[in-house]
């Protein structure tokens, strides 16, 4: 067949196509009274219908790894609202009017999981800190009073119950094989709307963000896991889960600088969360075992090592110390699991207990070595008195920070001046006004040395680096610059 009579042919089959399907259209149209154009005739047509629903199931299935609603169902039922009141105290008019009207309570709201079917519940500790009465609303709407059965400051961690049989609860999964990239949902109580679930996917283990950490919380643990389902207000004490609908983490946090949602949110991992909440149901408080151990990433800044975590200092008797190790070693692991920041550290250590042998990899001036400890309480630390702080106000009285002074150690302290803070473009920090004799002029610090951190925590005014350092009972390192620039770090030696 030539080129011209297939083309010739595939014509003709089209032309035929065409004429049998219209032919089709005129014998239909004639039976049925459809023409070929649609048209509604709205004055003389009345609705009597709008058609059925069908009960039949949806006949499509959603692929393994994006199917939100098996794991819904298991959670939204153990997810419970909690409201916290807190009895009004206080001689401020503001709290006189508020008690004139007849207010004897002032309310916040969170959320928590039921993790028993007898009624137990994990929650924050900021969700039902300081309550003089905390109600649970279920599910199913009831509302039953709580009791707390033990707080845990160090990891925002509380543990309340409700007395209730027969309740739906969720079990715990293990939060060290959730990946970054897998998707998880949030469960809680945003704005008080119940039972609100939002997805998302890990963005990041172990994150630390200074939320529990600093002067007033020495032993707080902050490990987080980071997502990008949305968190609001009230969600805090809700459930972060898997797609098998298995608890990986209690929603704690967000970051952001308008107080709603701004893209990520946080999460103590699941492995923590039952450490904890099996302490207080035991002990009625946490205990943790200790490294004793002052730490820093290991970051290239004064080692060799660019990850791990650098000890700056060892606590004498304590369970680093029994164990050999020694200030400037760099822990790369613990018990086979490795070892990256100060973050992953904490968290694999606060799963601990007093008296727990723990293996503990490490280098040293780049040999690698291991060694076992057990790990100590807090109470066998050694402690060293700190003397007094004295406040020194100029003349004035001011408050201001570039004339208030802080003194201790034989140096004084005083807040910056916007100046200086712009010339060397940080934020914040405090600066060495005055150095005599004692632990800061041995450390080879100068007069006018600005400290933007001291160990881990960044300065953010001068009242909180007093709070800091009186918190030190032993040796701690520095960080900071010169007005000319230069940027240095000193070991304090108390």
């Amino acid at each position: 067949m030539s080129k011209r009579q297939f083309i010739l042919g595939m014509l003709v089959s089209s032309v035929l196509g065409g004429l049998i399907v219209l032919l089709g259209i005129g014998f239909l149209g004639s039976d049925s009274g459809i023409n070929g154009s649609f048209s509604l005739n709205r004055s003389n047509s009345v609705a009597t219908s709008f058609g059925t629903i069908s009960e039949e199931p949806h006949d499509y299935s959603v692929p393994d790894g994006v199917n939100f609603i098996n794991a819904s169902r298991k959670i939204v039922p153990a997810v419970v609202h909690i409201t916290n009141r807190e009895e009004i105290k206080g001689t401020s008019s503001r709290l006189r009017r508020m008690l004139r009207s007849g207010l004897k309570f002032r309310e916040s709201t969170g959320s928590g999981v039921l993790i028993s079917e007898d009624g137990y519940i994990t929650t924050n500790y900021h969700v039902v800190e300081g309550a003089d009465e905390l109600e649970v609303r279920l599910d199913d709407n009831r509302r039953l009073k709580a009791e707390v059965i033990g707080m845990d400051p160090d990891t925002d961690l509380a543990l309340i119950k409700i007395k209730a049989r027969d309740l739906p609860y969720i079990d715990f999964g293990n939060s060290d094989q959730i990946e970054v990239g897998e998707w998880v949902l949030a469960v809680g109580n945003p704005f008080d709307l119940n039972n609100t679930v939002t997805a998302g996917i890990v963005s990041a283990k172990a994150r630390n963000i200074n939320l529990i950490t600093g002067a007033e919380n020495r032993y707080g643990i902050e490990s987080f896991l980071q997502t990008d389902a949305v968190v609001n207000r009230g969600n805090s004490g809700g459930a972060l889960v898997n797609l098998e609908g298995e608890l990986i983490g209690i929603n704690t946090a967000i970051a952001t600088n308008t107080g709603i949602f701004s893209g990520y949110s946080f999460a103590v991992p699941s492995i923590l969360v039952k450490k904890v909440m099996d302490d207080l149901l035991e002990f009625g408080e946490v205990r943790r075992g200790l490294l004793g151990v002052t730490i820093r990433d290991a970051d290239g800044v004064g080692t060799v090592e660019f990850s791990g975590v650098r000890i700056m200092e060892i606590s004498p008797g304590g369970a680093a110390d029994e164990a050999g190790l020694k200030a400037e070693d760099v822990i790369t692991g613990v018990d086979g699991k490795l070892v990256k920041t100060t973050s992953q550290l904490q968290e694999l250590i606060a799963r601990k207990r007093p008296g727990d042998a723990v293996s503990i990899s490490f280098k040293r001036k780049g040999d690698v070595k291991n060694t076992m400890l057990k790990l100590q309480n807090k109470e066998s630390l050694a402690v060293v008195e700190l003397p007094e702080p004295e406040l020194i106000f100029e003349e004035d009285g001011s408050f201001d920070e570039t004339t208030l002074t802080y003194e201790i150690g034989g140096a004084e302290f005083k807040g910056l001046t916007n100046d200086l803070k712009r010339k060397l473009n940080i934020e914040s920090g405090v600066q060495l006004s005055k150095l005599g004799e004692g632990s800061w002029k041995a450390s080879g610090v100068k007069e006018d040395f600005i400290v933007t951190k001291v160990g881990d925590d960044d300065i953010k005014s001068l009242e909180q680096f007093q709070k800091i350092i009186d918190t030190k009972t032993k040796d701690f390192y520095i960080m900071g610059k010169y007005p000319n620039g230069e940027k240095e770090y000193y070991r304090i030696t108390w």
